[in-house]
């Protein structure tokens, strides 16, 4: 990976997330992103699905901008890479389209599963990788009291953090990608009061 200036990522409106919110796109989509551009057939050996499948779902991601050609495939094997590098979307400009709500609260839930599956992996093959890695690697939480404009500056800060450290050790024999998950939810579900009305505002990215 370049800079941290070639790092770039969109918005999702409300068709992208409906068009997103189904377990082969999301799958696809990440696949490009982690292993770079591939073609449907070899998409679909990956996910253990058709060709036909991949290829129809390829282009509905196109369709919202998400997957592109690369133009650099041969014959009618194109082969597709993944437009961004993130995207990011905002829960309250889906406050009044229930059917975007429905398919962003299906795919937040999708992706929570896709980290925890990604998690046990992880568990599974510590075992056989070196000790300074696996002392760093894992797991780990914390609990802050904050305000709404300081949930939003703590975000802001460890995305901060995370684009100083995006390609820290590139050229880097030593180094490995690794992935960092951030989930945060209050510990007391019970809504504020003053603000129990109103539709949640805090954004998300995957």
């Amino acid at each position: 990976m370049g800079s941290d200036d070639d790092y770039t990522g969109m918005r999702l409106d409300a068709h992208a997330v409906r068009v997103l919110a189904h377990p082969l796109r999301s799958r696809i989509l990440g696949r490009l992103r982690v292993e770079g551009p591939a073609t449907a057939t070899s998409l679909a050996a990956m996910l253990q699905t058709n060709t036909g499948a991949t290829s129809y779902h390829l282009r509905a991601l196109e369709s919202v901008g998400l997957v592109a050609d690369t133009g650099e495939g041969v014959g009618k094997r194109r082969l597709w890479r993944a437009s961004t590098d993130y995207h990011s979307w905002t829960n309250s400009d889906f406050a009044g389209d229930e059917d975007a709500r429905t398919a962003l609260d299906w795919l937040q839930r999708d992706y929570i599963r896709q980290f925890a599956v990604r998690a046990e992996r992880w568990l599974d093959a510590a075992e056989a990788w070196p000790q300074e890695w696996v002392d760093v690697l894992g797991l780990n939480d914390s609990f802050v009291e904050v305000t709404p404009t300081q949930a939003a500056a703590l975000r802001d800060e460890l995305d901060a953090v995370l684009a100083r450290y995006r390609a820290a050790g590139a050229g880097d024999a030593a180094a490995r990608r690794i992935h960092v998950s951030l989930q945060s939810s209050p510990l007391d579900l019970r809504p504020p009061i003053e603000n129990a009305a109103r539709a949640p505002e805090n954004a998300g990215n995957s």
